[in-house]
């Protein structure tokens, strides 16, 4: 996970480094204020299983984020995470409830191929308490620790974006690692969908319309 994780930010790096460097050739400049955007996003995720331990999850979270827009194609930054989860699922006929909460950080990239579309990948590192509850006997003790773990979102997305002015979004992503600890991911290790929905404004907003 390590090594995968090494090779998106080294990714983002090279696509970051080039889409800076053309932007710089057309327009002879280089930072550029109207560029940097702040912003955020909420999330709802859902999921079920079944087999020997059935349930359904439940995600709801915030995600503060700080970008830069590299090129009229491109933007990355830095996210952040605060996100609650419940999970209530039945093992040999006993209820359990099972909520989390986590904090965590991530880097992001979003990538226009088209006017509107993108797709955007995001590995994060997330700490992670866990409470665990039996909801049929009573007197047994509730269990509770605290775990770390990665995750690597990938999915796609639709935003009404104007570059140096606001950028209003929703995107749909999947956790393609395999941490069993991954907030995104249910009790077989099964990837749940996890849409985000949110709006960046341009912290020095151009006059001129891109």
């Amino acid at each position: 996970m390590k090594k995968i994780l090494f090779n998106v930010l080294a990714l983002v790096l090279v696509i970051s480094v080039n889409a800076q460097r053309n932007d710089e050739e057309e327009k002879g400049l280089g930072f550029r204020q109207e560029n940097l955007f702040l912003g955020g996003s909420l999330s709802l995720g859902f999921g079920t299983s079944s087999g020997y331990s059935s349930g359904n999850k439940f995600i709801i979270g915030a995600n503060p984020e700080i970008g830069y827009t590299l090129a009229d194609w491109v933007d990355a930054g830095l996210v952040f995470n605060v996100i609650y989860s419940t999970y209530r699922f039945t093992e040999a006929n006993i209820r359990y409830r099972q909520t989390a909460f986590n904090l965590g950080a991530g880097t992001f990239i979003r990538i226009y191929p088209i006017s509107n579309f993108f797709i955007q990948a995001q590995p994060e590192y997330n700490t992670i308490k866990y409470t665990e509850k039996n909801l049929d006997q009573s007197g047994v003790p509730v269990i509770s620790q605290k775990v770390n773990a990665t995750s690597f979102l990938v999915g796609v997305g639709y935003g009404q974006r104007v570059v140096g002015r606001f950028n209003f979004f929703t995107v749909i992503m999947m956790d393609l690692a395999r941490d069993r600890n991954s907030p995104y991911r249910n009790y077989y290790n099964e990837a749940i969908p996890v849409i985000r929905s949110g709006f960046n404004w341009y912290l020095h907003p151009s006059k001129k319309k891109r």
